[in-house]
């Protein structure tokens, strides 16, 4: 007998006995998994579907549970990347940092009465051995290579540094103009933000006063009695870092000042102004002729104790018949309503 698993007539030329499917399964989760669906019997002969078939749900739905997990997870990132971006205090993008400057201010007021000086034509004229005019009088020293820093890299800084310095202690325009779009040009961008703040809202809270960016004096009160500026101090170069240099300068500067405007009174005063400056400047910095100013300190008289110097400095002209202002108020250190930095010192002499 034949076979019985064989259809009587044999297995037809060409075809296949069934035991060559036997190892394909169509369990239930093939079925459910399968992306379309044959209509029910009702479905064909209600005519409601052109096609024998249907989808089977959305195709997305039909991907694995990790992978659907994996999508979503790589979504909620990317949300979450675009909220903190825009919600970030600092804008979408964090603008560099920069150094922020520290500003230390000392008023020094006259011990005695203000005299002009005695030759106005010749202001300078009583001023010790050791001053020079204008950029002479800055004692910038000779490049030379440091243990990281070639010597045409420390001539770059230095010529950046000289360059402030002309520009924020002897040069007219910014002294009593108001200019500061120049010496703006020689800041890091990471202390512009700081610069403009201080220049639109000076105070004095160590870090935004007008005067610890540039020598300045109000222009509807002060003019220039003289076309130069006297200093004389130094300009020390080192490393703060192997990618960084480091240079101090300490200066004291004597202006010739009058009263802004006409005036019949020809009395000139010497105002005198010990600055000390730390700049820094790393390979970026020398690459765009830019620095960062990390530290100013300054004493500035004669001027009066208690007056606001955040803005201009803020001299005490003389008089032919000179003047008299009060005396330093004592300093009492158990005071704590004032800051400790806000200090005021005795005038000694400037011309010795």
């Amino acid at each position: 007998m034949g076979d019985p698993r064989e259809p009587p007539g044999g297995t037809p030329e060409g075809g296949s006995n069934d035991d060559e499917f036997r190892s394909v399964v169509f369990d239930e989760s093939f079925v459910r998994a399968a992306r379309i669906q044959e209509l029910s019997a009702r479905e064909r002969l209600s005519g409601a579907f052109g096609r024998a078939t249907r989808p089977r749900g959305l195709g997305w739905l039909t991907l694995p549970r990790q992978a659907i997990a994996l999508l979503l997870l790589v979504a909620l990132a990317f949300a979450a990347a675009v909220y903190f971006g825009v919600t970030s205090p600092h804008g979408q993008v964090a603008a560099p940092s920069g150094t922020q400057l520290t500003v230390s201010l000392t008023p020094l007021a006259p011990a005695g009465t203000v005299s002009a000086v005695a030759d106005p034509a010749n202001p300078f004229a009583g001023l010790p051995a050791g001053y020079a005019d204008g950029p002479a009088g800055l004692g910038v020293p000779a490049a030379h290579s440091t243990a990281h820093f070639t010597g045409s890299e420390v001539q770059h800084a230095l010529d950046t540094v000289q360059q402030y310095l002309v520009l924020s202690e002897l040069t007219p325009a910014t002294l009593t103009a108001n200019e500061t779009g120049r010496v703006r040009t020689l800041l890091t961008s990471g202390e512009l933000a700081q610069y403009d703040d201080s220049l639109n809202a000076p105070r004095d809270d160590q870090h935004h006063a007008a005067t610890g960016w540039m020598v300045r004096f109000d222009p509807g009160q002060v003019a220039l009695a003289a076309g130069t500026v006297k200093a004389r101090g130094t300009v020390q170069v080192g490393e703060l870092d192997a990618d960084t240099l480091e240079i101090t300068t300490d200066h004291t500067l004597v202006y010739a000042l009058r009263p802004a405007g006409t005036t019949s009174d020809p009395a000139v005063t010497l105002y005198a102004v010990r600055r000390a400056v730390r700049v820094e400047l790393d390979r970026a910095d020398l690459d765009t002729g830019r620095l960062r100013l990390v530290d100013t300190a300054q004493q500035a008289g004669p001027t009066g104790c208690g007056t606001p110097q955040s803005d201009y400095l803020q001299p005490v002209l003389a008089t032919t018949a000179g003047v008299r202002p009060s005396s330093p108020p004592a300093v009492d250190p158990a005071e704590h309503a004032r800051p400790a930095w806000q200090s005021c010192g005795v005038l000694g002499s400037i011309t010795g």
